[in-house]
């Protein structure tokens, strides 16, 4: 049951991945880049606890592509905001 939920969420977020990725090539905005590139990490991450076993000592490093996935939605969400301050500044 776990495997088909895994599966699942895979899939779902591959198509957030293709959804935020084409988001961004029309826009020409970056946030939605990092986003695509933030669910390409968690689509990395449950692929990978699908299929290494439970028991594998090796389980965590799975875990570190969702580190990653949350470090550049972080990363995007700021680059955002400091690009809006220097806008927001030459405006002046």
């Amino acid at each position: 049951m776990k495997d088909f939920l895994w599966g699942m969420l895979t899939m779902a977020s591959a198509v957030a991945s293709l959804l935020f990725l084409r988001y961004g090539r029309v826009t020409r905005e970056r946030l939605f880049l990092y986003f695509s590139a933030a669910f390409l990490a968690m689509t990395f991450n449950w692929l990978g606890l699908a299929i290494i076993e439970p028991d594998n000592e090796h389980r965590h490093v799975a875990y570190t592509l969702r580190l990653l996935a949350f470090v550049l939605i972080l990363i995007g969400i700021i680059d955002k905001n400091v690009r809006a301050a220097r806008a927001a500044d030459q405006t002046r």
